[in-house]
């Protein structure tokens, strides 16, 4: 079917549907970007989600447990899930509503164009009609006024009365009109001919052609609309797969949730490595009371065995609650005998003392934890932490360390190869504007090989502690003194407000004894000059100046030290960058 031929005379009536169907298109382009709209606005209420409950610690401060890494896990993926609703709003205002707006536009100028065509078309035809109905006016005028001029020479010619003059000048004014009259019936013909043409090619050519073009537009207006159908579904499903890779990362993440891990950490985060403390003994305040053989067995219990009384050990258990209960109390003083003798004296001193002692262990260690709880100082060593936290913590800080001391050998390798290619060619750059960067480079070296080797030494510390106490047991003797000091074993807060953290650890005094105080001095190898000065300020370290020459008896392992002695005999370690070594097969030392 072809609008050109069945709807020859409806033109108004498609000019009012090529509209409707513009406006449509338009309408749905509207539809489009509030569906955008709401896509734009739902992933950035995601993301403003996610960046809510994200962590907003720093990575070493986050909980390591599996639940929480899951959930932080899950933002992640909802954070991509936000993406990709972002790229569906994208592609729906790029492919579909940014598509639809400039179809819109140029429909609208080519229904114009054809409307005007037609319009045109219909004035001509107008106008041709105007000029064939003013040529019939014309010619129906003409053939009444030379009917009157007929009528009126046959009056004069049939009246007797009338002059020759009269009737000649009728009969030439019948002439006249009657060749007026045949004029306009030509012209009229012609007229009536020519608009049958024009409006014969207006119905059956311009007309047809014009409303056809106007069908073409409209179907493909429907195809285009069909197409941005597809586009908007397409859009939706290009990112399902993406979508369905978010949705089984959370799945993931759900079962990665380990509740026994998560309990192994709880205890690797808080584990203080403390022993818990020991038995009190049993203490007898009977020893210096004068006794008869009749009354020999009083105060005495029948399974004296060496093991406390069930019932006075079970009374002693009610006070003492562990670390989250009572503070175990001093027993209360018992009044010295009348007249006691000098070994029970001594003897009951040392029971007391004894048994002081084990009470201030207990009560050193319990508050331990309340001191971390209230926030204690962060010394540098550590040591206010409890023994097991303090290896982690200095563990992790030899590591961070190590990885920044690897990343500056690397810079100074890389500056170092600069400078040679700047030596072997000049035109490159001069070689001299290098030395300053590895120089503080080589500084920078130094200090934190300083720093691993004072945490090294904090760290065998506190191992050497942990192993030490490992072997070592409570024990219940009532012969054994502990030491009178208020200070816990870790240096952890104590009764003293004023002794509440200990002072940073000293080094083992020993520590180098196995490398220092040989029987006979190690022979040298080799000798250097000191580039820079050092100040030595570390244990086992050697103060040397600038330009000073020293001997070499041991190489650098790998480390970056190296072992030299001063021409006086005095020994010790030097940075491996500080000096220049030449080595010597059969050289001595002083």
């Amino acid at each position: 079917m072809s609008w050109g031929t069945d709807l020859w005379d409806q033109f108004e009536n498609l000019d009012k549907h090529t509209q409707w169907g513009i406006d449509f298109l338009e309408r749905y382009a509207k539809f489009v970007k509030e569906r955008l709209e709401i896509e734009q606005t739902y992933a950035k209420q995601l993301r403003n989600l996610v960046k809510k409950y994200c962590p907003k610690r720093s990575k070493d401060e986050e909980p390591r447990f599996t639940s929480c890494l899951s959930f932080y896990s899950i933002l992640n993926e909802l954070n991509d899930y936000a993406g990709q609703r972002e790229v569906v709003a994208e592609e729906m205002g790029h492919r579909v509503y940014g598509e639809l707006m400039r179809y819109s536009q140029d429909l609208k100028a080519e229904r114009k164009h054809h409307l005007q065509e037609g319009r045109k078309a219909q004035q001509y035809l107008d106008q041709c009609w105007k000029q064939m109905d003013n040529s019939k006016k014309r010619f129906e005028r003409e053939c009444r006024e030379a009917e009157k001029s007929q009528i009126v020479f046959e009056k004069l010619d049939n009246d007797i009365n009338a002059t020759k003059s009269e009737v000649e000048k009728a009969k030439s004014q019948l002439y006249l009109r009657t060749h007026m009259a045949d004029e306009s019936k030509n012209e009229y013909a012609a007229q009536l001919q020519n608009f049958n043409g024009e409006q014969w090619k207006h119905f059956n050519v311009a007309i047809p052609q014009i409303f056809k073009n106007l069908q073409d537009m409209d179907e493909r207006r429907t195809v285009k609309l069909g197409e941005t159908y597809r586009s908007f579904a397409e859009v939706e499903r290009k990112v399902i797969p993406i979508i369905s890779k978010c949705l089984e990362g959370m799945v993931t993440a759900a079962k990665n949730v380990d509740e026994r891990r998560d309990s192994a950490l709880v205890v690797e985060s808080f584990k203080s490595g403390f022993e818990p403390p020991g038995d009190f003994p049993f203490e007898d305040f009977s020893q210096n009371i004068q006794r008869t053989g009749s009354d020999g067995t009083i105060g005495t219990p029948k399974n004296d065995t060496g093991k406390p009384d069930p019932k006075h050990t079970i009374g002693k258990a009610k006070n003492k609650l562990w670390l989250f209960g009572k503070k175990p109390k001093l027993p209360p003083p018992i009044p010295p005998p009348p007249l006691p003798s000098f070994a029970s004296a001594h003897f009951q001193v040392e029971r007391i003392a004894h048994c002081l002692n084990e009470i201030r262990t207990v009560k050193s260690k319990i508050p331990s934890f309340r001191g971390l709880k209230r926030g204690a100082p962060n010394l540098e060593d550590l040591s206010h932490l409890p023994p097991e936290q303090r290896r982690k913590k200095l563990q992790q800080r030899i590591d961070e360390l190590s990885r920044e001391l690897q990343k500056e050998m690397d810079q100074r390798d890389a500056l170092n190869k600069m400078k040679d290619v700047y030596e072997k060619n000049p035109q490159m750059g001069d070689p001299s504007s290098l030395q300053p960067k590895i120089s503080e480079t080589i500084c920078n070296m130094e200090k934190l090989r300083s720093e691993i080797h004072k945490n090294e030494t904090w760290l065998s510390e506190v191992e050497g502690k942990q192993g030490s106490r490992g072997d070592r047991r409570p024990s219940g003797d009532v012969n054994h003194h502990a030491p009178h000091g208020r200070e816990s074993p870790e240096g952890s807060y104590t009764d003293d407000p004023s002794q509440e953290h200990r002072s940073p650890p000293q080094p083992d005094p020993h520590e180098f004894d196995d490398e220092f105080e040989d029987d006979d001095p190690l022979p040298a190898i080799g000798h250097c000059k000191a580039l820079y000065s050092f100040d030595g300020s570390n244990e086992g370290t050697l103060v040397m100046k600038e330009d000073e020459m020293l001997y070499v008896i041991e190489e650098d392992k790998g480390d970056g030290w190296t072992r030299v002695r001063k021409q006086g005999g005095e020994e010790g370690y030097v940075p491996t960058s500080y000096v220049e070594i030449t080595m010597e097969k059969h050289s001595k030392g002083p």
